[in-house]
């Protein structure tokens, strides 16, 4: 799609461009609510800004947050959980029982006589103790038997339960249901309060283990638990009290204190419910429409103006609305749905991102029109939109260059360090003591903070599916230990020292000219690493005889062309991102072998020589980095044979070689003016008489070049 795409005609680009444009803003309204915008802004602990304010309709107070979780755990700390009662399981293990009873009543009497060997034990005693037993193996389950440890302590803190038992509803207190634990307890002091003054009767009981016959018969009915839970959440009021229509709400100067606030978010509730209703639902559209579209706007004039290369390009159009988009419709299911705070959402990813692939002016930018459209959406908007503000900003100071891992991490604690005292500052102007601030609020941002970690491995991500490069990637590629550099190092020494010079060289210009001058580094670096693959045929790395002797110039010029092709193959066989090939493909953009090219013309009179065998395969440069690689290359490699190293052969070189670039049309393409042309004419000059007052210095140096 991306090539079909850069193929296309200006005008057609330019169309795909704001098509893209109108249906992110389209897809931002469908996450718009469809309700109104309350009018007022107002914040706990200030003055009423506005005119008197009447209730133009009748509108029911809405309890407090606190209001509502204090009614809500008086429920759960009252609420009885249903249970169902098994009759079947009390008669089936009483009927075990009764099956085992003969064995472990003869067990129970042998151990029982070696304790007592003098007690009566009449012949009667076989049908009495079966009697007791089942008489009280009866009364445990006729209660109900729980299973305490895995049901109510995880299903309720109450003192009360509901036990069905044939479809009737009975309330018991907790105390008077058994646990297998409690049943043996029960069983001991039973046997002790029946039988005080015959001892050898308890412990003949206890030998039978009556506790293995006790089973749980109360279950756990979690669908009628639930279901009548949720009736009586249903039921359960959220008002405290009404204020009717033509009612003064609050005059111009009062204070908004607790009871006022409350009133003015239970007005605003119903205002912007009204809003959404039909009779004003077609205005509501077309208001959010402008807006969003207004903001829309604004994000592509800005582009336009002043990042224009991004509105060249389809996927890094896609790439910034896609994280507006992402940010816009995450706060609106978060409104939507209301589980969880909208400041747990960590919009400040959004900058963060955009920086790692762009400028800070950027990012900032594209976050506060994110910003601004969420504010229609989030509640306390002035508040939302004021601490995402100072976060931003936070995140752009913060991480001027993301270089290392742990450059995030001191970041996200600056942010989230940002977020509480903005917070709490906020917290201490609405409420008047910052003891009155609930400190699990401060969750909220914790959890953002560790929200944000999951930045560095979603930039990866992007640059696998964008190709775009981060400076983390930059950084790594500018190893000279790259498996290309080092075979570069081994194999053309001499091309190995000319791109480092270049690189010097390259870097130096684009940062003058505000370039990226960490990209310009690395795609120095790499942009000769085709060399490699036939180091001979190149002056540095020449020793003695030349591997051009005994071959035609057009073979030479092949030779040396193909340096170009192969530096191609070994980008692709390490991967090597697409921005950084670029600069492998561009250096010499279409320009000739001139020195081939001309000792052919000069040997061969009146023939026309053909210029596609001198020719490198291009494309020219089109961006100021690769402009600067080109002019850079050409100059380093062009000083190298200077018989004389002064001020003006310096300077008429840098002239000479830049300006024949320029007539030969290498820059059309290029995003580079003539002003960025001159300073990088400046600093080449400026760095090549550096390396010319080093070899005066350290006069052998000269001799080794």
């Amino acid at each position: 799609m991306s090539n079909y795409y850069e193929r296309s005609s200006p005008k057609r680009q330019s169309i795909y461009i704001i098509i893209l444009f109108i249906l992110a803003a389209a897809l931002t309204i469908s996450f718009f609510p469809t309700q109104g915008k309350f009018k007022y802004e107002y914040q706990k602990g200030t003055p009423w800004q506005h005119n008197d304010l009447v209730a133009p309709f009748d509108f029911a107070i809405y309890k407090s947050e606190s209001e509502l979780k204090a009614s809500y755990d008086s429920l759960q700390k009252y609420f009885k959980p249903y249970f169902n009662f098994d009759a079947e399981m009390g008669n089936t293990e009483i009927n075990l029982f009764k099956k085992v009873f003969d064995s472990r009543f003869a067990s129970a009497m042998e151990a029982t006589h070696k304790i007592y060997p003098k007690a009566p034990f009449p012949d009667t005693l076989h049908n009495f103790i079966l009697g007791v037993s089942t008489d009280i193996i009866n009364f445990i389950y006729d209660k109900g038997v729980l299973d305490f440890s895995e049901v109510l302590n995880e299903k309720f803190k109450g003192n009360n339960l509901v036990i069905i038992r044939n479809n009737l509803a009975e309330n018991r207190d907790i105390e008077e249901v058994f646990s297998q634990k409690i049943a043996y307890g029960f069983i001991n002091k039973k046997l002790t309060k029946d039988f005080p003054s015959a001892p050898h009767i308890r412990t003949l009981v206890e030998n039978l283990k009556l506790y293995d016959f006790i089973k749980q018969n109360l279950l756990y009915d979690e669908k009628t638990t639930l279901k009548v839970k949720d009736e009586m959440i249903t039921a359960m009021s959220t008002k405290r009290g009404m204020v009717q229509s033509g009612e003064l709400i609050i005059s111009r100067g009062d204070l908004v204190h607790d009871e006022k606030f409350l009133v003015l978010e239970s007005f605003k509730k119903e205002y912007q419910i009204n809003l959404g209703s039909s009779v004003y639902l077609k205005w509501l559209y077309i208001g959010q429409i402008i807006v969003v579209f207004l903001a829309f706007t604004i994000l592509y004039l800005f582009l336009f103006h002043f990042r224009k290369e991004i509105l060249n390009s389809l996927q890094k159009t896609l790439f910034i609305l896609m994280m507006v988009l992402i940010m816009v419709i995450a706060a609106s299911v978060v409104v939507k749905f209301n589980q969880i705070n909208i400041y747990m959402i960590p919009f400040v990813a959004l900058p963060i991102i955009i920086h790692a692939f762009y400028d800070s002016r950027l990012a900032f930018f594209i976050h506060m029109v994110t910003i601004m459209l969420i504010g229609f959406l989030a509640p306390n908007s002035f508040e939302f939109v004021f601490i995402q503000f100072l976060v931003g900003a936070v995140s752009i100071f913060s991480l001027a260059q993301l270089h290392r891992r742990g450059q995030l991490f001191a970041a996200v604690g600056f942010i989230t360090l940002t977020y509480i005292i903005g917070y709490t500052a906020i917290g201490i102007m609405q409420e008047g003591d910052p003891f009155k601030i609930n400190p699990y609020h401060y969750l909220w941002f914790i959890t953002n903070g560790l929200l944000l970690l999951i930045c560095y491995p979603l930039i990866f991500i992007f640059e696998k599916i964008f190709g775009f490069i981060s400076d983390v990637t930059l950084i790594e590629l500018s190893d000279t230990n790259h498996p290309a550099l080092r075979d570069l190092a081994e194999k053309a020494p001499g091309t190995f020292h000319h791109v480092i010079q270049v690189a010097n060289l390259a870097e130096a210009g684009s940062r003058k000219i505000g370039a990226n001058a960490l990209l310009t580094r690395v795609g120095a670096l790499y942009h000769d690493i085709g060399k490699s693959g036939a180091p001979g045929f190149f002056i540095e790395n020449q020793v003695g005889k030349s591997a051009h002797d005994g071959l035609g110039y057009e073979k030479s010029a092949e030779m040396i062309i193909q340096h170009v092709f192969y530096g191609m193959e070994l980008a692709r066989k390490h991967k090597l991102p697409k921005v950084i090939s670029d600069f492998i493909v561009t250096h010499h953009g279409t320009g000739l072998v001139k020195y081939f090219y001309t000792k052919y013309s000069n040997e061969n009179e009146g023939v026309v020589p053909d210029i596609s065998k001198f020719s490198y395969p291009g494309p020219s440069p089109f961006t100021k980095e690769t402009a600067v690689l080109m002019m850079a290359d050409a100059v380093e490699a062009s000083s190298r044979t200077l018989k004389e190293y002064n001020e003006n052969t310096i300077s008429e070189l840098v002239e000479r070689i830049i300006n024949n670039q320029i007539d030969d049309n290498q820059f059309e393409e290029a995003d580079i003016t003539f002003k960025d042309i001159f300073q990088v004419k400046s600093v080449f000059k400026q760095k090549l008489m550096n390396m010319y007052h080093t070899r005066i210095e350290y006069p052998d140096m000269k001799k080794h070049g």
